[in-house]
This record gives structure tokens, C-alpha cells and sequence, in this order.
């Protein structure tokens, strides 16, 4: 970055700052990962110079020879990893690939259903100040009062009674594998599409490490860089009957010139996630957060749902006395970085939230394992335990620091 530095030293110190808060951090968010350093070198090349409205041999500039063979290998390597008849790796983000399946299979005003965003959904999932609960009618289910998980039953009855248009599933702080076949089976009896956005467990999926949405899901949308561990961005994901309406939706439905730097990202993290190290990666994650959750539970800690299946973790405050907020900015002081989430049912206000959500997936991908994040949970106890006790963070704050120069990030990135 030595250009950057000469020519913007601002914004070339907002970068070194973050590289160095990456590094001597314990990044706990289980939305967050590192890119490779690949995967970053493509995000970072020329290809951000091209404009390409279209698709592969179909646009509506010249020049795009060499876009198209990125896009093409993007699209091969999205259908081979995850078993599919058709990949758009087209859209921005997962809020425009949800935006863009909901315009394949919805018109303005149809009634579907989605998980309530306090219970684990996205604001895209129906969200009452979002685009999706704005235009459509939403019909939210809920989990299970006392197991804190899905009720299939109750979903269907609640699909039996309203007859939706779209049935969806795939969450943002859902700790538990998820059925996709009960989903289906409650889609085929109600006449509904089924659809799935899998972003934050795409890249258990890819890994095997948690069952696949495709051969049950209509469609499947997901970002590419949570679990993935791939560039922001998302992709979309159906059968051949569907893949006109999807791509006609994306573009010219959403989207101009698509982001071709980014795309070409997504070709190399769909090959990183085709090497066996990566279904040993996926394996890992989930094997760490088992532990973090044991862990936390031993340590007097109270988790929805009373575990996890997946990458993440939810826990209950309300046994400790604080809340969601106050738990994240304690723990930012210590450089442990994690974020308020409601649970479900919760009764304080979003950013305020009773809930602290945490991931695997960051830290996995430094190389910890069982061990690290048995040493993680405990820090994270005494931090929370100690109400701000000055000596305690000053403490907390050493050992942070001393687990991530065990578990160096972009060691060949400068200073």
C-alpha cells in the first residue's frame, strides 16, 4: 500500500488501523472471516475497470472476453460445489439476492412467510422497516417457547391456515441444523414456492459439515463471505425451469454493471471450498463452537436453545444480570469482538437486546481449535463477570493479545 499511503495517507491509516484491529483481535462475529490472500488480490484488480450489463456472451458493452471467462468460471464453480442446475453469482449483497428471488417468484402484495427478526430471521426475510416487509405480506413464524428451536408443526399449521406464496428459511442467529426436507414437504402440501438463503451456513454446506438446501429448495440465495470465507458479495442458486426468471430479475430487474473484481473473488473462494482442506476447515468451525459452548455452559453461561449444531452461538443474558449491549462494549475493550442480538422472545429493544452472538468461523480460520476456544470462553467469563474492573480488562487485554501472536493473520502484509 506504499501508492496509497503517499497519495491518501487518511484513508491509508484507516486501513492500517483495521489490519492491526484484525490482528490483535478476537474476531467472534459469526457474519465476519478473512479472505484469503488470493481472493483479496482478485477484489483488488483491474477487472474493477470493466463495465459488463449482462451476462457471458450476452452484453451490452465490448470488451468483455476476458470478463465473460471470469464470470463463466464463477458460474461452473458455483453449480459444481453446490450441486446446482443454475448459479447467478451476479448480486451485490444477500439483502439484493433475496430482493431479486422475491421478484422471480412474487408479485408486489403475495403473502410469505419468514421467521420473525427477533427470533434469528434478516431484515430481508419480512422485516416491517425493510423493502420485504414493505412490500409484501409477511406471515412470520416463531420458535418454540420452551426448546427455543423450530416447531415444524406449528409452521405448517401456520402455512396450512395462510396459504403463502413463498416459504422461507435460512437465518442469521439460529444456532441448530435446520430440516430442509420438512420444509419442502410443507411447501408441496400448502402450493408454495420454497426458498432458502443460506448465507450464513453456505460454507458449512460446502464443507459438509451441515445438510444442503438444494436439492429441496426452489431457489437458495447466500453471501459469499461469511462461512464461505470468500469476497462481500452474494449469489443465487435454482433449478433450470427457474433460471430465466432469476437472471431476468437480477439484471435488468436490480442491477446494472455488475461488479466483475468482486465476481472474479467468488470464482477463487468457490475453488478454495472445492480442496479437502476446506471440508476439514467447515468441520472445525463446527467443532469449535461446540466447545466454546460447552465451555461457556461450564462456566455458568446460558445458551439458546442449550447449544449448537452450527457455527454459531447465542446467549441469554438475562441470568447475568446485563444486557446485550453492555456485554459487547465490555468485551470490545479487551479486543474480543462479537454483537448484541435479541433472543427470542426477548424484551428489550434491538439496540439493546438481551443476547450476545458469537461465531467460529474467524478464529478457525486463524488455525484455533478446541483448546483456544476453551481459553477464549474463559475470557470472555472473566470480562463479563468482572463489571468493568479496571485490573481484570488490563489483564484480559494481554492474553487477547498473546493468543492472536500465537495465530498470526496476513503475516505477509505490511505494517
Amino acid at each position: 500500500m506504499s501508492i496509497l499511503k503517499e497519495t491518501d495517507p487518511e484513508v491509508y491509516e484507516a486501513i492500517k488501523n483495521e489490519l492491526g484491529r484484525q490482528r490483535y483481535g478476537l474476531e467472534l462475529i459469526p457474519s465476519e472471516n478473512f479472505a484469503s490472500l488470493a481472493v483479496l488480490e482478485a477484489q483488488g484488480s483491474v477487472l474493477t475497470n470493466k463495465y459488463s450489463e449482462g451476462y457471458p456472451g450476452k452484453r451490452y458493452y465490448g470488451g468483455n472476453q476476458f470478463i465473460d471467462m471470469a464470470e463463466t468460471l464463477a458460474i461452473g464453480r458455483a453449480k459444481k460445489l453446490f450441486g446446482a442446475d443454475h448459479a447467478n453469482v451476479q448480486p451485490h449483497s444477500g439483502s439484493q439476492a433475496n430482493m431479486a428471488a422475491y421478484f422471480a417468484f412474487m408479485e408486489i402484495g403475495d403473502k410469505m412467510m419468514g421467521l420473525s427478526l427477533t427470533h434469528g430471521g434478516h431484515l430481508s426475510q419480512g422485516s416491517p422497516v425493510n423493502f420485504s416487509g414493505k412490500w409484501y405480506k409477511v406471515i412470520p413464524y416463531y420458535l418454540d417457547k420452551e426448546t427455543q428451536m423450530l416447531d415444524y408443526d406449528a409452521i405448517k399449521k401456520i402455512a396450512v391456515q395462510e396459504k403463502p406464496k413463498l416459504i422461507q428459511c435460512g437465518y442469521t442467529a439460529y444456532p441448530r441444523v435446520i430440516d430442509f426436507k420438512a420444509f419442502r414437504e410443507i411447501a408441496d402440501e400448502t402450493g408454495a414456492y420454497f426458498m432458502v438463503d443460506m448465507a450464513h451456513i453456505a460454507g458449512l454446506i460446502a464443507g459438509e459439515a451441515h445438510p444442503s438446501p438444494v436439492p429441496h429448495a426452489d431457489v437458495v440465495t447466500s453471501t459469499t463471505h461469511k462461512t464461505l470465507r470468500g469476497p462481500r458479495g452474494a449469489m443465487i442458486l435454482c433449478k433450470e425451469k427457474y433460471a430465466v426468471s432469476i437472471d431476468k430479475a437480477v439484471f435488468p430487474g436490480l442491477q446494472g454493471g455488475p461488479l466483475d473484481h468482486v465476481i472474479a473473488a467468488k470464482a477463487v473462494c468457490f475453488k478454495e471450498a472445492m480442496q479437502p482442506s476446506f471440508k476439514e476447515y467447515a468441520k472445525q468451525i463446527v467443532k469449535n463452537a461446540k466447545a466454546l459452548a460447552d465451555e461457556l455452559m461450564k462456566l455458568g453461561f446460558k445458551l439458546v436453545s442449550g447449544g449448537t449444531d452450527n457455527h454459531l452461538i447465542l446467549i441469554d443474558l438475562t441470568t447475568k444480570g446485563m444486557t446485550g449491549k453492555e456485554a459487547q462494549e465490555l468485551l470490545d475493550k479487551v479486543g474480543i469482538t462479537t454483537n448484541k442480538n435479541t433472543i427470542p422472545y426477548d424484551t428489550r429493544k434491538p439496540f439493546i437486546t438481551s443476547g450476545l452472538r458469537l461465531g467460529t468461523p474467524p478464529l478457525t480460520t486463524r488455525g484455533m481449535k478446541e483448546g483456544e476456544m476453551r481459553e477464549v470462553a474463559g475470557m470472555i467469563a472473566k470480562v463479563l463477570d468482572s463489571k468493568g474492573d479496571a485490573a481484570t480488562l488490563e489483564k484480559a487485554k494481554v492474553q487477547v493479545k498473546e493468543l492472536c501472536e500465537r495465530f498470526p493473520l496476513y503475516k505477509s502484509m505490511g505494517a
